[in-house]
């Protein structure tokens, strides 16, 4: 593996997290030691990637604000677009091309850079113009390129496989590539999770923010409006990893609320209780993290029932989550531990493990417990060959159906709401209906939700939760309390 300088580096300043690009130059490491291991690819075989491409609005000449495709991210950290990368499988050279920008570049977005300044920028060890690819390669007698083409799990889309000039003259597997990478992601290194605790600690001291700012007669994206001033402001984080979900009221049971017909624009109300779901991104690696509180900062006797069976729920599941443990079996935990909380309460009644069988948890939590996080808020990785996905209601949309292993990074997010259309067909259904108390049960009408997010990383013998914000009652309402003062 050839050698590279010290210093290079990512940072948005001395108050900020100093990103090495040896980070990078590891993750190419770990990527030859995977496809040298690998009896598929023969030798003289390189990695071809292509960065993402700077998309504009529509027909318009202004664009969206670049980011960085993820697996590119993961091997050279480049935060320009247009740009390819490549990896000599059996020396591990790491070759950069840039896109040769027109003179007059200068004048409208700023000096242009070198291939020398690139080289040094992001430690690599060749850099070279995109037009020169085709060349480069022959040079380097490259036998075969190793494309990356692949389904993501969650959305169901495919990734941009390398396309260039040439590449005709080339052989190209496409298949080895993307279950390697998308294995590698899933493991973070020491570098990797110094960044994902940054992004975690920005977040945590934004959340505690929002705890102390909110008031009734506040518009939600006020709340929005705070966190993401706080992320850049104070952590230099230009980029939340996600849509804000700022939910007052009954529209914290909109799980995904915050999309743009239904833009965080309500106003939040005293006796509410709110459910904010935000994540800074820092280099392109994420946070997620949920909190949920009292408009008014004071919990009702209802909205503490429901917000401590959330709480309990997500505290045995961190005090369970640890290697070997089977996630879809976390998630059976939060649901009945939540159970648990509403037949102690008096909304449901009956045997727990009944409850259980016919997947009654469903209708108070319908989404998965947690999912991977890293480069993307949604890490690639949840579900590789051999491992199915569910079709029972709650489990099946799970994002993973792993067992835990050491370095993974999740989420723990269990939540209770009260959404209507699950809630009103399951009081009718000759199965569910005996375990529901109906006049109980419509005092929760329009109640809402709760869901707690936290984001841990596991480790040798449990996990370490990175998230650091107030979550029994007490501390909210001190926390809430003290923003008032």
């Amino acid at each position: 593996m050839p050698g590279h300088q010290d210093g290079a580096s990512f940072s948005r300043g001395k108050h900020t997290h100093t990103v090495p690009m040896s980070l990078h130059a590891t993750n190419r490491r770990r990527l030859c030691e995977s496809l040298q291991s690998n009896s598929q690819v023969g030798s003289e075989a390189v990695v071809l990637l292509q960065g993402g491409d700077d998309v504009p609005r529509h027909c318009t000449d202004v664009s969206y604000l670049f980011r960085q495709e993820s697996y590119f991210q993961w091997c050279f950290g480049v935060r320009e677009p247009e740009f390819f990368g490549a990896i000599d499988v059996d020396s591990g050279k790491s070759i950069l091309f840039m896109p040769r920008l027109p003179q007059d570049y200068v004048i409208w977005l700023g000096r242009i850079p070198t291939t020398d300044d690139v080289k040094k920028q992001y430690d690599v060890d060749e850099v070279h113009y995109v037009d020169e690819i085709s060349d480069v390669l022959k040079a380097a007698k490259a036998k075969v390129l190793l494309t990356l083409v692949g389904v993501n799990s969650d959305s169901g889309l495919t990734s941009r496989e390398a396309k260039f000039e040439g590449i005709d003259s080339f052989k190209v597997n496409n298949t080895i590539l993307h279950p390697e990478m998308t294995e590698l992601r899933v493991f973070k290194t020491p570098a990797e999770i110094e960044v994902l605790r940054y992004a975690n600690k920005v977040s945590s001291e934004a959340h505690k923010v929002l705890y102390k700012s909110a008031r009734p007669g506040m518009h939600e994206y006020q709340m929005e409006s705070i966190f993401e001033h706080y992320t850049s402001k104070e952590a230099g984080c230009r980029y939340t990893a996600y849509t804000a979900i700022c939910a007052c009221g009954p529209n914290g049971a909109v799980l995904h609320y915050g999309h743009a017909a239904a833009p965080n624009d309500d106003l939040m109300l005293d006796g509410q209780i709110m459910v904010i779901d935000m994540g800074a991104e820092y280099h392109c690696y994420t946070s997620d993290i949920t909190i949920s509180f009292p408009v008014n900062g004071k919990f009702t006797p209802d909205q503490r029932i429901i917000y401590e069976a959330v709480l309990k729920s997500n505290l045995a599941v961190q005090k369970a989550a640890k290697p070997g443990v089977l996630w879809p079996d976390m998630h059976r935990l939060a649901e009945k531990t939540i159970l648990e909380e509403l037949v102690k309460h008096g909304l449901i009644q009956g045997n727990v493990d009944d409850m259980m069988a016919v997947r009654l948890g469903a209708v108070f939590m319908p989404h998965g417990l947690g999912h991977f996080m890293g480069l993307d808020v949604h890490d690639c990785g949840g579900y590789p060959k051999g491992v199915e996905r569910s079709t029972e209601p709650g489990l099946k949309s799970l994002r993973t159906g792993r067992v835990l292993q050491k370095d993974m990074v999740i989420t723990i997010e269990p939540g209770c709401y009260f959404i209507n259309s699950l809630i009103e067909p399951a009081m009718k259904d000759p199965v569910k209906s005996k375990f529901f108390v109906p006049e109980v049960m419509e005092r929760f009408k329009k109640f809402g939700g709760v869901r707690i997010e936290d984001d841990v990383l596991i480790t040798e013998d449990g996990c370490e939760n990175m998230t650091q914000v107030p979550r029994t009652v007490a501390d909210i309402e001190a926390i809430m309390a003290e923003g008032k003062a």
